[in-house]
């Protein structure tokens, strides 16, 4: 510890840099993560536990519809106890303040049918029954208007949505995603008055509740074989997993996150064996008095390897502490769910950590190759 505050200005430096490098993998994991953690928002709500979508289906942003009977045949499957057939689509919103217009995911559904995991939607699913009207959620961005305040505030919304009049009857939260900006709720009967080149008989995801107790993974098979190829059937997680997919494997962004925390962890290796290497050189006679007097080798090098120890726990203290400013500052300016978690926690420090012990361990070699007689 005291070779490192013997020049505090290089050690200010070698902290600097590494809570740089550590802030950065914080940003870059933080924002991959939040990415596949947001694109599934309204599927982890959804009251369900297997899936119908059509197999032409991609992600949310693009779904394809299948026939309502489908879900209506899994009815005979002894387990299930309820179905509730969906319209997922985007549609264009006009904000009601500008008369701008912006993508919102539009969700359509019988306002009798259970759809969120949240009972206080079964209670504010009733204004849906009046035509033209919709639930908007109140975590939407602001380019959408703002739809919630003026509601809040008791006054009435009204807006286009396709052209088309609704009135806002209730607020939700729902949450955004790197998909859809926005969300709205609709009975289905409004949902295809907003959409009627909709085909007669189509939806595009079916949602199945099964009894309490009953082997999901049995269903799933048993509807898999009895439904025909036109539908998938997927379990809840498997519809979170098959969005998750699209954004992880059909999209360069989570690569490119990735990528930048790999950027980071280099970064932060060359400062880091900058600095070590500048130690170790700057004392390389004492190092050399005290191998000539008898010190094993293996208790230098320890000197080195406890420098790159401190050095990654003392720059982590910073990083960390500024990753947890930066996420609330990402949420609060997207209202994306970006938060410190601890596996992300013991992630970066890990990676600080090898950082820090992979750069001493290549500056060890200056001291490794180090000849007493040459030295002096």
């Amino acid at each position: 510890m005291l070779l490192l505050t013997r020049q505090p200005v290089r050690l200010a430096v070698a902290l600097a840099g590494i809570s740089f490098a550590g802030i950065l993998m914080f940003m870059q994991l933080g924002f991959r993560d939040g990415l596949f953690d947001a694109s599934v928002t309204v599927h982890r709500l959804l009251d369900a536990d297997a899936v119908l979508i059509s197999p032409r289906s991609s992600s949310s942003v693009s779904m394809a519809g299948f026939p309502r009977r489908r879900l209506v045949q899994a009815m005979a499957d002894p387990d299930v106890v309820g179905i509730t057939p969906v319209h997922w689509n985007l549609l264009l919103w006009r904000n009601p303040q500008n008369r701008s217009t912006r993508s919102i995911l539009a969700l359509g559904f019988e306002p009798s049918d259970p759809l969120l995991i949240d009972p206080v939607l079964v209670t504010k699913a009733q204004v849906l029954t009046q035509r033209g009207r919709v639930l908007f959620d109140d975590q939407s961005r602001p380019e959408f208007g703002p739809v919630a305040q003026w509601f809040k505030q008791g006054r009435i919304v009204e807006s286009e949505i396709s052209g088309k009049r609704v009135r806002v009857a209730g607020l939700v939260s729902l949450g955004t995603s790197f998909g859809a900006d926005g969300n709205l709720l609709a009975s289905s009967e409004t949902f295809l008055e907003l959409l009627p080149n909709t085909p007669a008989g189509s939806i595009e995801v079916g949602l199945i509740r099964l009894k309490p107790g009953a082997d999901s993974v049995g269903v799933i098979k048993r509807l898999s074989s009895a439904l025909p190829a036109d539908v998938k059937v997927l379990s809840k997680q498997g519809f979170i997993d098959f969005e998750q997919n699209y954004w992880r494997s059909s999209t360069s962004i989570g690569f490119i996150f990735t990528l930048g925390a790999a950027m980071g962890f280099i970064v932060g290796c060359v400062i880091v064996y900058q600095v070590l290497y500048s130690d170790v050189s700057d004392h390389l006679p004492e190092y050399a008095t005290l191998m000539a007097m008898g010190y094993p080798l293996s208790s230098l090098l320890g000197v080195v390897a406890r420098e790159g120890l401190y050095l990654a726990v003392f720059g982590y203290l910073p990083a960390y502490v500024a990753g947890e400013g930066l996420y609330w500052l990402v949420r609060s300016a997207t209202k994306l769910p970006v938060a410190m978690d601890v596996n992300r926690a013991l992630t970066v420090f890990s990676m600080i950590l090898v950082m820090c012990m992979v750069s001493a361990a290549l500056a060890m070699r200056r001291l490794a190759d180090a000849d007493p007689a040459d030295i002096f």
